[in-house]
């Protein structure tokens, strides 16, 4: 009977996890696209009026794939969608992109993912500091939700509780 519950959890963990530890999803692209990648953002936050929200982080990391998972949780995705441009930044395995990393404040030895926000014309807003996300797989989306919806761009004649106005 021990075997059999032993199994029955190990299989529960393992579809549980399986989605957020898969290798094949592709978050960050290869780290020589993060400056362009930018640059592009900043020309379409100018034109759209949203910020850019920037995502350190890489494939490799389970923390990344479930904000990932978070930022297109139904929840998520229409608050995202409406006022950021997200750009995906790879840091490798801690050795790519440092200096996008260190010229946003973002201090990367304290783990990934880490975020920062940015204006639509490029002026640092914020930028996390001490890890916040950095144990998202412990987080509820619900983190994620409230993050977005501190740092979305005030928008003239918009109540709080609109996500598109």
């Amino acid at each position: 009977m021990k075997t059999l519950k032993f199994l029955a959890l190990t299989l529960l963990v393992c579809f549980a996890a399986g989605p957020v530890r898969s290798a094949d999803r592709v978050i960050y692209p290869e780290p020589s696209q993060a400056s362009v990648d930018l640059a592009a953002a900043l020309k379409i936050a100018a034109a759209e009026h949203k910020r850019i929200l920037l995502d350190f982080g890489g494939n490799w990391c389970g923390d990344c794939q479930v904000l990932d998972i978070y930022f297109h949780d139904p929840a998520n995705k229409p608050i995202l969608d409406a006022n950021f441009v997200l750009v995906h930044v790879n840091i490798g395995h801690m050795d790519e992109n440092l200096d996008i990393a260190k010229r946003y404040g973002v201090p990367l030895d304290k783990g990934v993912p880490a975020l920062a926000v940015l204006s639509d014309h490029g002026k640092l807003l914020y930028s996390q500091k001490q890890g916040e996300f950095e144990a998202m797989r412990r987080m509820q989306s619900s983190s994620v939700t409230s993050f977005l919806v501190q740092w979305r761009p005030e928008r003239s004649g918009c109540s709080a509780v609109v996500v598109n106005c």
